[in-house]
């Protein structure tokens, strides 16, 4: 399955710059073992033991994966998942 992974600015430097990149799975937990197969240090930058780090969000299309089943949300050919770091700060 090809699904498309929109990568921000902040994690580029792991992806030659690339915005975009395709990786296969079943699930995104699977997805993301292919994005850190083919780009490491991804696993370290997006997962820890309880799973999705705290202030990092991945997305299928519009549906944050914490409100569907986590890492193990079922992804299909052609879908999207973005990565979006969680910005805090200002007054």
């Amino acid at each position: 399955m090809a699904i498309s992974i929109r990568i921000p600015a902040s994690l580029r430097t792991l992806t030659q710059a690339k915005e975009e990149v395709t990786v296969d799975g079943a699930t995104v937990r699977a997805a993301l073992a292919d994005l850190d197969a083919k780009f490491p240090g991804f696993k370290d930058r997006l997962l820890d033991d309880k799973g999705v780090k705290r202030f990092m969000n991945v997305y299928l299309g519009d549906e944050d994966i914490r409100f569907l089943d986590g890492l193990d949300t079922p992804v299909k050919d052609g879908d999207s998942l973005t990565i979006v770091p969680a910005i805090a700060g200002g007054r």
